[in-house]
């Protein structure tokens, strides 16, 4: 995925403090303790992807970024089941500068929180944030609501307030599903 890698090595993840990470760091638990979430996510998530491969076009980045939603929120979600532990392989006791960063850092322990929870959009080109918790409940993409209303959410604002356009996102999450059949 040369457009992932290229975003990779523009973003202040990569090169800081001397490490470069690659695709597997974030995306594949490391190390014995994660043996089972590492095959899990070679052979179930590896199957899915070559499927999805083969099916979508992603010549151009153009039709690259009509999935890029729905692939974020695939990667996001891993992260949520897995309590963000390829946050945390690097990130071993985050200790953020501020009264706000340690203050919303204290969810991690009071709340349940996890890494990804907060911080989505780090490394890739930004798209909506989606409500983990809400998705996990609900079973389907959940978008998380944004009080400021950017211009590129004006779509997202509408499902808001309609709930019968809430399938809409249901159906872009789980469209990869409805190709299988």
């Amino acid at each position: 995925m040369t457009y992932t890698q290229k975003e990779l090595k523009e973003s202040t993840h990569y090169g800081a403090l001397g490490v470069n990470p690659g695709c597997k760091d974030c995306h594949i638990p490391q190390g014995f303790k994660n043996f089972h979430l590492a095959v899990y996510t070679h052979a179930v998530d590896g199957a899915r992807e070559l499927y999805l491969e083969l099916v979508n076009d992603y010549s151009t980045l153009e039709k690259f970024n009509e999935r890029r939603l729905i692939m974020a929120h695939d990667a996001r979600m891993n992260l949520k089941k897995w309590d963000s532990i390829t946050c945390r392989d690097c990130h071993k006791d985050p200790n953020p500068p501020g009264a706000d960063a340690q203050e919303a850092h204290k969810k991690l322990k009071t709340e349940g929180a996890t890494c990804i929870d907060c911080h989505q959009n780090l490394v890739h080109e930004e798209v909506a944030k989606t409500d983990l918790n809400a998705s996990l409940a609900a079973g389907k993409m959940v978008l998380q609501q944004e009080e400021d209303g950017g211009e590129d959410e004006e779509g997202e604002d509408e499902d808001d307030e309609d709930a019968s356009d809430g399938g809409e996102v249901e159906a872009q999450a789980t469209g990869e599903d409805e190709d299988e059949d």
